[in-house]
């Protein structure tokens, strides 16, 4: 088990839900992985990201899925490519699962 956190700590992280619009793969990351372009809605737009979902996940079922995404860490490049948010996910070695509403839900809606 991880340490304690205090609300405040927990207040910090943004977490959205978006839609995966766009799927590449991502042949200068070191494991295989995808470039992902997510829409959290208008008021936050497009965010991209780098996710080890290759194992589990094909291109062509990620596209029009909804995911939860931490919006607010800085960005991170990775490779050739800036990442500007975490999609979430249960992670057991080099399989992900990816953390996901179970009913549609407006894109950019926060997570609490």
């Amino acid at each position: 088990m991880g340490k304690t956190i205090e609300w405040p700590d927990f207040a910090k992280v943004d977490m959205r839900v978006g839609t995966v619009v766009e799927v590449s793969d991502f042949e200068k990351a070191r494991k295989p992985a995808y470039k992902i372009k997510i829409d959290f809605g208008t008021e936050i737009g497009v965010k991209k990201s780098s996710a080890q979902l290759t194992k589990r996940y094909q291109k062509e079922d990620l596209l029009g899925k909804q995911v939860v995404a931490v919006i607010n860490f800085p960005k991170k490049q990775i490779a050739d490519f800036m990442s500007e948010c975490l999609i979430l996910g249960a992670v057991e070695g080099d399989d992900v699962v990816l953390l996901r509403p179970d009913v549609k839900v407006p894109n950019g809606l926060k997570i609490s």
